[in-house]
């Protein structure tokens, strides 16, 4: 495993986790003490996490860190899950993009339309979207622009009133957590606008990956019932994909192809 990659993938496991020492990170990642150290050394400095006595646990604004950082997790499920996403977008849909590294694979496939709307937080989805250099009409909403998710997060009232001027066809937004009972979590303090999203659209396709299930995090962006359809890897345990189904939730659940 790259540095990178097991960084990220140690900044999943504490998500998962909470506080944990460095002995128990070895044993998980069968690596030595001094590469874990140092893994923790280069994430603290990162600001994405506070070391602690013998371990490391989470900087409470993990919701912020870098995009780059999620895109190594779980690449090939993530690029399947897209890729049946982008089955469900039609030429004429007006459409918002919350977000997300999920959600972000989904970009290159648009590049085949030509009249679409779409409405997005993300300052490297817009780049990417300018890129397919196509005839897409392009709203950026307003906020805070955050660097290491290079995107803006709206908190004041006037920044979330402006989606309720507008009415969407479709939501496809990613999260942190999705509970049965929590519902649809995220780790970002700043998870007002995407509450404003999910109220936006006539429909809300969520895209996550199957290691989500079961995770709450502190933040509920909304209830299950207001979840249409779910897109997640063939991994989803039964016991989720049964009791999604039962609370009328369209569950696709994609095969994810080894390199």
């Amino acid at each position: 495993m790259k540095v990178r990659q097991r960084q990220t993938a140690i900044l999943e496991y504490l998500q998962s986790n909470g506080q944990v020492s460095v002995d128990e990170l070895v044993e998980h990642f069968k690596t030595t003490g001094t590469t874990i150290r140092k893994d923790l050394t280069q994430l603290h400095e990162s600001g994405l996490i506070l070391r602690t006595y013998g371990g490391a646990m989470l900087n409470r604004e993990i919701g912020d860190r870098a995009i780059d950082h999620k895109t190594y997790i779980n690449t090939l499920a993530k690029k399947a899950i897209a890729q049946e996403a982008a089955k469900l977008i039609y030429e004429g849909d007006s459409i918002i993009f919350d977000a997300g590294s999920t959600v972000a694979q989904m970009i290159p496939m648009l590049a085949k339309f030509n009249n679409l709307t779409i409405m997005t937080n993300s300052l490297h989805m817009v780049n990417e979207l300018v890129a397919n250099d196509n005839d897409q009409t392009i709203i950026l909403t307003g906020g805070t622009f955050r660097r290491k998710s290079a995107s803006f997060h709206s908190n004041n009232a006037s920044a979330i009133a402006a989606f309720e001027s507008y009415t969407f066809d479709k939501l496809f937004m990613g999260a942190d957590g999705v509970d049965l009972v929590g519902g649809v979590t995220t780790f970002n303090e700043s998870y007002h606008g995407s509450v404003a999203m999910s109220k936006a659209a006539a429909k809300l396709i969520l895209l996550v990956d199957s290691s989500k299930f079961g995770r709450r995090s502190p933040n509920v962006v909304c209830d299950l019932s207001a979840v249409n359809t779910i897109i997640t890897d063939e991994k989803l345990d039964d016991r989720y994909d049964n009791a999604l189904t039962q609370k009328g939730i369209n569950v696709v659940k994609v095969k994810v192809m080894d390199k």
